[in-house]
């Protein structure tokens, strides 16, 4: 199984996300756009797992004690490779030391952080095969009017475990953690 950590988003700012990418999506037609069912922030992605490391996984990030955080999204952004279209979230301490935690936790399971630096980010699109990305195009509209997202307070983390398919990735909750406790 795929698995990784990350923290959802509430109802208010997927709908908000939504009329953003309503607009991109005029200009993103060699890329993919997951929908709003997939939008979260990613704190660790850690690959293939078994049913014994994903028990693990439950009991260590069970003991991950973090206070509640205000999370807030930024401007839009894209990386070359992998070649995606995201939202920056804005690294607070309290997101950085929740971060630390869980990758703490799941190493006691067996898995290793990343090699890139901490970017935590909503993924919004990704280009389709592979092909040179050529960037979105932004629309007039949100580059006179940069969208604007309400902060929110992240209450919860979710183990979640990744389906690849023809039509994209698909999600399940495995295990959720509450913040603030």
């Amino acid at each position: 199984m795929r698995l990784f950590v990350g923290i959802p988003l509430p109802d208010e700012v997927r709908a908000e996300i939504a009329a953003v990418v309503t607009e991109l999506r005029r200009g993103g037609e060699d890329l993919r756009w997951p929908g709003p069912e997939s939008w979260h922030i990613t704190l660790q992605f850690l690959g293939n797992g078994g049913a014994e490391q994903s028990e693990c996984l439950q009991e260590r990030l069970g003991s991950v004690h973090s206070v509640a955080m205000s999370t807030r999204i930024g401007a839009l952004g894209e990386f070359e490779r992998p070649k995606v279209v995201f939202l920056d979230v804005e690294v607070s301490p309290e997101l950085t030391a929740l971060r630390r935690q869980v990758v703490s936790a799941t190493a006691q399971c067996g898995f290793s952080p990343e090699d890139r630096p901490f970017h935590p980010h909503i993924t919004l699109a990704r280009a389709k095969g592979r092909g040179k990305f050529r960037g979105l195009p932004v629309p007039r509209s949100l580059r006179e009017n940069p969208p604007r997202f309400t902060p929110f307070e992240a209450r919860e983390f979710l183990l979640y475990e990744s389906f690849t398919g023809e039509g994209g990735s698909r999600y399940e909750v495995r295990a959720r953690f509450v913040l603030g406790t």
